[in-house]
């Protein structure tokens, strides 16, 4: 098989649950294990970070591979899902993996996902592990795909597992209240493995503090120790609002460092949180990073590792962004960002998948670009992928909500057609699922600005 015809063989044969849903959804590690001891168990031959969380998992797992990459650590890098290229998910210092040893190790592992009945997910952790390991990585970020206990990449055993915050996402998994799903995200709490937790919230502190005593887990909650504020008087206004974010942070302990005019290519106001982790990770790591390693690495972390879609500028006058707000947490932190912003009129170009409660999310938005007390009007998409809720769905759920708007089979002619009616000191915001990010980023070569 060639490249083409092997992406083809496992979007076809293996259930992938951001296209289909709950279909491919397994609550049952066995068959990764299965699968870690029939490629002589990978997992045991690299060190790692294990990072979990309802938002900003992703951003945390960027972040400490731009850092210890910086550090001159050979660093692998396995998130999910991927955007454009199916090989975002697994990279050893920024680069993907190679085609080839995709083609490869399917074409070598084609019995075994038979006999295990493996699913993609499945199949792409071995994949990762396996490359990680034949590479000889100095350490791996390992990005939980969901939840954490029954995920398939909760067979490492790290040194070092981070879980971000809870939020009420994947509820038809992962349980229906913050307890229930912290303690399914607490489950890749290791047997003396230290645990940052990035957020206190009162429903799941308890749960965290419990699971970590049990399991003589050392537990850090990084908001607890750290505080981090923006300058926002450093830079103008366009610059400010999404090429850097441009902030202090204070730590509470003797031993912790100050850190003026930090600078992050990842620029939401979100991510203040997400530093706040990160800094008490490299703190708990104990590896010999230093200040100016830290800095390097939170500065460059687009560069290092290539991360895309989040408060992504795709164009300009008018200004053009893609945010991957796809839950409660991170609708709220968009919105946040947003009532910050100065811009004559919001175009606002949304899709989503159809597991989502997007009548609900739908209302809220309304409501809260109300509250902006700017103009602005919708533009309605769907994601290419069979989760995607078809656009004319969208649509007739937005009007009867009394939400109107314009409707475009693909975000492409959404970007295009809007870009055109918009004024300069316009702001056009695509959102939703992140597979419409994925849509909009394909659309603009990959991720290449629009002029």
């Amino acid at each position: 098989m060639n490249y083409q015809e092997t992406l083809e063989f496992m979007y076809a044969q293996l259930p992938m649950y951001h296209r289909i849903g709950a279909a491919a959804y397994k609550a049952d590690i066995q068959p990764t294990l299965d699968m870690m001891a029939a490629l002589g168990n990978p997992e045991c031959r690299f060190r790692s970070i294990h990072v979990a969380g309802t938002n900003g998992k992703g951003s945390v797992s960027h972040f400490l591979a731009s850092i210890l990459q910086e550090a001159g650590y050979k660093v692998g890098l396995y998130t999910s899902p991927h955007l454009v290229d199916f090989r975002e998910r697994i990279r050893i210092n920024g680069k993907m993996i190679p085609q080839q040893a995709v083609v490869d190790f399917v074409e070598a592992n084609q019995q075994l996902f038979a006999d295990l009945h493996l699913s993609f997910f499945e199949m792409t952790v071995g994949m990762a592990f396996d490359y990680f390991a034949r590479e000889k990585v100095d350490i791996a970020v390992v990005e939980v795909g969901m939840g954490g206990r029954l995920d398939s990449t909760n067979v490492i055993t790290p040194l070092l597992s981070i879980i971000t915050n809870i939020g009420l996402d994947h509820t038809q998994f992962l349980g229906d209240t913050l307890e229930k799903i912290a303690f399914e995200k607490a489950g890749i709490i290791k047997e003396g493995v230290p645990v940052v937790i990035g957020e206190t919230q009162p429903e799941t502190k308890p749960v965290f503090q419990r699971i970590a005593d049990e399991r003589h887990a050392p537990i850090t909650f990084a908001d607890q120790h750290w505080c981090i504020r923006t300058n926002d008087d450093n830079h103008d206004e366009q610059h400010l609002l999404f090429d850097v974010l441009d902030c202090d942070i204070a730590g509470s302990r003797e031993s912790d460092q100050w850190h003026r005019g930090l600078v992050s290519q990842l620029a939401g106001s979100y991510q203040l949180k997400n530093l706040a982790t990160v800094f008490e990770a490299v703190k708990q790591l104990h590896f010999p990073l230093t200040d100016g390693i830290v800095e390097r690495g939170i500065a460059h972390v687009i560069d290092n590792t290539h991360l895309h879609g989040r408060w992504q500028v795709i164009g300009s006058n008018p200004l053009t962004i893609c945010e991957t707000a796809h839950n409660a947490p991170g609708i709220d932190a968009m919105l946040g960002k947003l009532a910050t912003m100065h811009f004559d009129k919001l175009h606002v170009i949304y899709g989503c998948v159809n597991d989502k409660d997007y009548r609900k999310i739908l209302m809220h938005l309304q409501q809260e670009f109300a509250k902006l007390g700017k103009p602005y009007d919708w533009h309605f998409s769907q994601p290419s992928v069979p989760r995607g809720l078809p656009v004319a769905d969208l649509q007739a759920a937005a009007e009867a909500l009394g939400i109107h708007g314009r409707d475009f089979e693909r975000v492409g002619e959404a970007i295009d057609d809007t870009r055109k009616l918009a004024q300069p000191n316009d702001l056009v915001l695509v959102t939703g699922s992140i597979f419409l990010i994925a849509d909009a980023l394909a659309f603009t070569n990959s991720g290449d600005s629009l002029v």
